[in-house]
């Protein structure tokens, strides 16, 4: 047995709970490792966090200035030597599908550090992920490693319902990322592939706290039901509408995009429900893109949806962008305006798309200073590259 397929049998042997100290032993025996951390990125994607004994952590680290962060960003392992001790530390990204989770760090001497060693131990922070997030149904303890702060139930209620916060197939790569990470209220999204098609949807709730979560999930569920079901995305929303309203009366409802993308033609159906803001950026050009509007759901009874076409180009880039960045206002009262938000869309451009979420939030925050956010800010980016033909 070679040593990566025996640190990779380690980990899918370990107790849900135990994959750090797994992962440590396995390092040590295998590849004689002097030191190995498990970094977890937190809800805001600004720190990592060292876990010495789960699910308790040591000090934070910034993803913005450190060695771990600079892996973690880039997504490419990211190596610092020590001349004095002749030892070196292996910064290795930990992602799932594209999904960013964390950093494992190593320190080895720098005799065993090759490039043969650098490609398993990249492969070890990829089983390590992809065991993260099976362990997550049976324990807590790598969820509790993730915060930073305590969530409100309402922001503990959205995150379980998100799917996660990036996503990478040849045809696409999706980003997204929800402020304030800690107390979220009724924004979400959700998206879903097949062999052939993708599934993507945004959607910006009434109210806040519980009642927004509440209905959130409620609204989220039903889109799901209905997708498993093999409806047609028109009929999705449909279901949807018709179990909020069902349930509210009309009282509240949910602003909501649905779009369905062909991944060979790049054909998409879209069905614009009162829905967050779509930008596309094509060949430099940065513009809104307004679908027909639709009512949003739970509004009215029995109220009818149809699908209006879409085309996507390779190397297109589509950001949607709820209420709670396009309203912000400054200190002294100024709207974030359109413009303001093309520059944040237009300077981002070179960032792959699991990045721009949070460098757009970040520009947002300079627009707002000091004042804490009082609605949920949500941006979503796809970048589309669509299915290469084989000639």
């Amino acid at each position: 047995m070679d040593r990566f397929t025996a640190a990779e049998r380690a980990l899918r042997q370990a107790a849900p709970h135990a994959l750090l100290q797994a992962v440590q032993d396995a390092l040590a025996t295998h590849y004689g490792a002097v030191s190995v951390d498990l970094l977890m990125a937190d809800y805001a994607m600004t720190i990592l966090q060292p876990v010495s004994e789960l699910p308790y952590t040591a000090e934070p680290i910034s993803v913005h200035n450190s060695s771990p962060g600079r892996a973690f960003g880039a997504q490419q392992p990211y190596v610092v030597a020590d001349d004095r001790g002749g030892r070196l530390t292996a910064h290795l990204p930990i992602s799932v599908r594209g999904d960013r989770i964390g950093v494992l760090s190593v320190v080895l001497p720098q005799e065993v550090y090759d490039a043969a060693a650098e490609q398993e131990l990249a492969n070890v922070a990829e089983v390590l992920g992809h065991e993260i997030v099976v362990c997550e149904r049976d324990t807590d303890v790598y969820l509790q490693a993730r915060r930073a702060n305590r969530l409100t139930l309402a922001a503990e209620m959205q995150w379980q319902l998100l799917p996660g916060r990036s996503c990478s197939r040849p045809e696409y790569d999706i980003g997204a990322q929800l402020e304030p990470a800690y107390a979220i209220y009724g924004d979400n999204f959700d998206w879903s592939a097949s062999a052939d098609h993708l599934t993507l949807v945004v959607t910006n709730g009434m109210g806040e706290g519980i009642e927004a979560a509440l209905l959130t999930n409620l609204a989220v569920n039903a889109l799901r039901n209905a997708r498993r079901a093999g409806l047609s995305l028109s009929d999705q929303a449909v279901l949807a509408d018709q179990a909020l309203y069902g349930h509210y009366h009309g009282d509240v409802y949910l602003s909501t995009l649905l779009l369905r993308f062909d991944l060979d033609t790049g054909q998409t159906q879209i069905v614009d429900a009162g829905s967050p803001q779509m930008w596309r950026l094509r060949q430099g050009k940065c513009e809104l893109i307004q679908p027909d509007a639709q009512m949003p759901l739970g509004m009215f009874e029995d109220t009818p949806y149809t699908t209006e076409p879409f085309q996507m180009e390779p190397g297109d880039r589509l950001v949607f962008i709820s209420d709670g960045v396009y309203d912000v206002v400054s200190p002294a009262g100024e709207r974030y305006s359109e413009r303001a938000l093309m520059r944040a869309l237009a300077s981002t451009r070179l960032l792959p798309a699991s990045q721009v979420p949070r460098a757009v939030l970040q520009e947002l925050a300079g627009h707002r200073g000091p004042i804490d956010a009082d609605d949920d800010a949500m941006v979503v980016c796809l970048d589309w590259r669509g299915r290469q033909t084989q000639d």
